[in-house]
Parts: C-alpha cells; structure tokens; sequence
C-alpha cells in the first residue's frame, strides 16, 4: 500500500512561474509515489481574503491552474477544504489538546504581534482568532486523512510539528494510536526563482511572470526584466543574468548551451536576450494556457471535478473523525 501525500494549496492570487516550478510541479511529482492528496485551502484564505467574488473567482482559477499544469483527478483526491465538514469538527475536537503556549510560538502569530509592537499598536491589532488558531485548522487538515508526508519548505515546519505535538497529545491521553502522526518532507532543493528585479519571484515584490498570461501580455512582461549597463558588444556572464536563469527552466540543454555561448562571445543585447526567452517561455506556457482557458470555460465542469473528489475524500475524513469520536467517549 502506497503512503499518503498531502498538500494544500492557499487560493491567495494569480498563479506565476515561481508557483509553477517551486511548488506545483514538485507537488504534482509526489503521485508517482505516493498515494497524494491536494486540496484547495479556501478557510484559510479567508483570514485574509474578505471579498466574496473575489475569493470565489481565486479559488476556482488556482484549482484550474493545478488541473492545467498536469493534476489528473482520476489518479489524485483534488477537493475543496469547505466541503469536508469532518475537518471542522476535528478542528474542534484537537482545540481540546492545543495549548494556547503552543498557538503564542507560531510564526505568523508571532510576525504579526512583533509588526503591532514596532509600529506602537495594541499587541494583538487586527490579529482574528482565525489566524491565532491557523495551526490548529492546518493539524486537522493533515491529521483527518492519516497522512503520512507533508511536503513543504522549512518555513513551514513548525506547522507540522505542531500537528505531530497535538496528534501525539491525543494518542498519549487514550493510550493508543488515535492518530497518525505525520511528518514534514521538507524540500530542501526547492527552485528559487529569480524575479523581474532579481529577488525572488513573489507577488508581494510585484515582479512576477504570470502563467496563464495572454501572449502578448507574456512578452511585455518579460522584456521588463531588470538588466545591467552592459552595451551588446560586451561579453556577458549567464551565470550572473536572471533572464538566463529563467530561461534554464524553459529550454533544453543544447539551447541552453548555445545560448551560454552567445552570452560569452558578445555580439548579443539583452533585448536579444529577453526575445529569446520569450521564445523558449511561450511554446512551454502555451499548452498549459490553453488547457487553463478551456477549464474556466467550463465552470460547472471544474464544479464537479473538485464536488467529486470531496465525495471521494469524505468517506476517509469521517472514519478519522469516527475512531477519534469513539476514543473520546463520545461516539453514540
């Protein structure tokens, strides 16, 4: 029998190439493997998210997004977490073993109370209940399906340890395996994409290359990368250039190598550059972009998709809730 992989996926915006490459496709390997679930994390969202159309239009662009970018529905559980109600029943029930000491040390609890403190306001300004009890909701997540892998990075740890002390606090009070505890598949090798500007590509720094982008909208975008003073005569470093780090991801190792080549021998502008990663982009992101546009086409059919694989996932949350339920004594 196969492991259970789990990942959960934030509906917080427009996905973009450093989405693609750091987390989706990484992501979409673990079904070669495991026995992997995804699931689209939209109460989590709404922490931040407040505005109904808008969260109702991200969750269905990042759940077409993944279907785009290779997820099979037939091969994966791929749901919503609003539409597995035993989530939030165990969500309740761990509360009862989560102590508040534990929720005052988690990271994002603890980055907004420091930003309150430096800007002089009352320690727990705009902070909801929903953010100080986030961990809890993300255990509950991972811990009904008896996973038994979470990918993530190493920012994300603590949420899995956190969900191995609460499963484990559980289990330790009725004396037997309540619980599966998991553990963190912590990817260490994870892509690091370099960004318009050269920092990382996040939307927070406004320097992204959207996937699903139109074509023209692609290439405009991507001849706003950040270069040096460099003149088209002088030889150039492809180590030291995000365009050709970007374009490494997109183009096969003999284009890389030519163009590593031109690079060096000077001779080539960075518009010349720029052209030719649009090149290599385009024909990648074109058949993804498609498949996007035909998916949100079709609203009612993605509907379904995600409806079906909660039925699917339900069945498996209930018996984790049910076993939890009779240890408690309160299983009539």
């Amino acid at each position: 029998m196969k492991k259970i992989s789990l990942t959960g996926i934030k509906p917080t915006g427009d996905l973009h190439i450093g989405n693609y490459f750091g987390a989706i496709k990484p992501a979409l390997e673990l079904a070669k493997e495991y026995d992997a679930r995804y699931f689209i994390a939209d109460y989590h969202a709404l922490n931040t998210m407040k505005d109904a159309k808008d969260l109702n239009s991200t969750i269905r662009q990042v759940a077409a997004g993944w279907l785009a970018s290779g997820l099979d529905p037939e091969k994966v559980i791929f749901y919503r977490q609003s539409s597995i109600p035993e989530v939030f029943e165990l969500t309740t029930m761990l509360m009862a073993f989560t102590s508040k000491g534990l929720m005052n040390r988690a990271h994002a609890y603890k980055a907004a109370v420091q930003d309150n403190n430096e800007k002089g306001d009352d320690t727990d300004a705009g902070i909801n209940m929903g953010l100080f009890t986030y961990p809890v909701l993300m255990a509950a997540d991972i811990i009904i399906f008896d996973s038994d892998i979470v990918p993530v990075g190493k920012d994300q740890v603590q949420h899995i340890e956190m969900a191995q002390d609460i499963a484990q606090s559980v289990n330790a009070n009725y004396g037997q395996q309540v619980l599966k505890i998991p553990q963190a598949a912590v990817q260490e090798d994870s892509a690091v994409i370099p960004g318009l500007d050269g920092r990382k590509m996040s939307k927070s720094y406004n320097n992204v290359i959207p996937l699903f982008a139109p074509e023209k909208t692609l290439r405009k975008t991507i001849m706003r990368i950040t270069t040096n003073s460099q003149t088209v005569e002088e030889p150039k470093n492809p180590d030291e250039s995000q365009i050709y780090q970007i374009y490494k991801l997109f183009a096969d190792n003999d284009e890389q190598a030519a163009l590593a080549v031109r690079y060096r021998a000077g001779g080539m502008g960075w518009g010349e550059a720029k052209e030719e990663l649009f090149r290599v982009v385009n024909r990648c992101l074109s058949p993804i972009r498609e498949r996007y546009d035909a998916i949100m086409a079709d609203i009612p059919a993605l509907d379904k998709i995600l409806e079906q694989g909660a039925q699917r996932a339900r069945p498996i949350a209930s018996a984790t809730v049910k076993r939890f339920r009779k240890a408690a004594g309160i299983d009539y």
